[in-house]
């Protein structure tokens, strides 16, 4: 007698979720406090003002006080009960491909994200969220710009294992599912329990991504790492800073000889430029870069912290600036195009693109080898030395003719590339140091450039295309053959790395 096979059980879904229930106050607190502020200052100054316009009076009574507190306790509660939709309403799921955010109460909104293309992971943490524990877990895809997905707000320890799990599944690792062997129930075990029972055959089923074991985080080692006086130092000798104090400085002295002029009339003024100096330093404290198998991570913030993971792979482009005032101390900043990220709109773009603030030459070796593993080319320190540094044809650098002299006469003999196994290098600037780095298979696009002047000395420019971002690789002002020798060669280079490496699933298991 043949026992009929048993059908195959359905696919489990994931479960739906919602965010921590105090998750809208921690966002609108300030709305509430501000209603509250201006609801009461008006209701008491109306009810006082009428007892100065008619002394000896009796407006302020409990039955007159009483409709005002109804209506003010009427307006809490119904941003309260927005609040509990608010909060009823936004529900998340994370599968083996997606992450889905569904939101709003009247009018709904429903997201979806590729988790293989997810771009870079957040962890914010805002001064009244870490009041209750509480973190917002952000990641950027490709295209998203401002628009980033974002979990606010959930539990400090359930973000973290969040973002774990969304790395493993994006690196293609099955760490996600299930290790454990099945068993057979216990009696009296349900599901939900430990192992779910097949429905007709009392097999039991295997386990979900969300019923499997936690996903443990990476190890890190930190590579870098910002002391505060550094960080301090570097924002006063900003040539921007320094052009604004100094500004100010002559006007007040020279405003100062003029009839009924007051010092104070520019307090607004050093209170924006303390505001600027306060933003970053706020978000470049205790900054630290350390390294992981989930790519490089970066944690910093004094009053709002946050924790960003970049996975590697996924930077497109790198530049490494020195300004004039900080080469005397050896000071450089490190800055990444990262897709979602850098785009216009995108909020705290140019915090968020950063990898290094301000940092030493050894500092920028370090995050060099995370997000560049490979430079393609035997002799790294000394090469990078001469990129960052160096003027001249060391190396391998071409450089502009010497007929564009009367063009740039400080950065002619600097400006060049240089172009390795695995990236393109672009540097220039003389008092303000750049340098450009472009892997061969992140180019995409190539433009020649050449503008009547241009034309006149026989020279033009190349101009590699990535993602939005604060890097625009430009290779300038070269000789007109070889800058489109370097067009037709670098279009093949992109062309055939990007056919040999996808860094998609950059950990994905045999």
């Amino acid at each position: 007698m043949s026992v009929p096979a048993a059908e195959p059980a359905a696919p489990r879904t994931e479960p739906w979720q919602r965010v921590h229930p105090v998750s809208p106050l921690v966002r609108g607190w300030l709305a509430v406090v501000a209603v509250a502020f201006v609801y009461g200052q008006n209701t008491l100054s109306s009810f006082f003002g009428e007892e100065e316009a008619y002394p000896g009076e009796e407006f302020i009574d409990g039955g007159s006080l009483l409709v005002p507190v109804l209506i003010g306790s009427g307006i809490l509660v119904l941003i309260l009960l927005g609040f509990l939709g608010s909060w009823w309403f936004t529900k998340y799921q994370v599968t083996d491909r997606h992450v889905n955010v569904n939101s709003g109460m009247v009018f709904r909104q429903q997201r979806q994200a590729r988790i293989d293309r997810v771009q870079s992971i957040d962890i914010a943490q805002p001064l009244v969220a870490r009041i209750f524990g509480l973190a917002e877990l952000r990641f950027d895809v490709a295209d998203s710009g401002s628009a980033a997905m974002s979990l606010a707000f959930i539990r400090l320890s359930e973000a973290q294992q969040l973002r774990n799990t969304i790395l493993a599944r994006a690196a293609g690792l099955k760490a996600a599912e299930s290790t454990q062997p099945f068993r057979t129930p216990e009696p009296g075990e349900t599901a939900g329990r430990g192992v779910e029972a097949d429905p007709g055959t009392g097999a039991p089923a295997p386990a979900s991504a969300a019923s499997s074991a936690p996903v443990p985080a990476a190890s890190e080692y930190v590579v870098a790492t910002v002391p505060t006086g550094r960080l301090v130092g570097s924002l006063l000798l900003r040539p921007v800073t320094m052009v604004v104090v100094l500004g100010l400085a002559g006007l007040a002295i020279g405003m100062s000889s003029i009839e009924g002029f007051a010092p104070f009339y520019l307090i607004p003024a050093f209170l924006g430029l303390g505001g600027a100096l306060w933003n970053h330093i706020n978000t470049g404290y205790n900054f630290k870069a350390a390294t992981s198998a989930d790519g490089l991570r970066l944690s910093y913030g004094l009053l709002d912290t946050r924790h960003q993971t970049v996975p590697p792979g996924r930077v497109q482009a790198i530049k490494v600036s020195a300004p004039f005032f900080w080469r005397r101390f050896g000071w450089y900043k490190v800055s990444v195009n990262v897709a979602g990220i850098g785009g216009a709109g995108a909020e705290d773009s140019a915090e968020r693109s950063v990898l290094l603030p301000v940092g030493t030459y050894e500092d920028v070796l370090a995050v060099l080898s995370v997000v560049l593993p490979d430079p393609g080319t035997p002799a790294a320190r000394e090469f990078f030395a001469e990129a960052i540094n160096g003027s001249g044809e060391g190396h391998g650098f071409i450089v502009s003719p010497r007929r564009v002299r009367p063009l740039s006469p400080l950065a002619h003999r600097r400006q060049g590339y240089a172009v390795t196994d695995t990236a393109l290098v672009a540097r220039g600037g003389a008092l303000h140091r750049t340098t450009a780095i472009v892997p061969h298979e992140r180019t995409q696009g190539i433009r020649l450039h050449q503008g009547p002047l241009a034309r006149r000395f026989g020279v033009a420019e190349l101009r590699l295309a990535t993602i939005a971002g604060p890097v625009v690789p430009v290779v300038r002002q070269m000789d007109l053959d070889e800058a489109r020798a370097l067009f037709l060669a670098q279009s093949d280079r992109a062309a055939i790395a990007r056919k040999k490496k996808d860094t998609n699933h950059w950990l994905e298991e045999a």
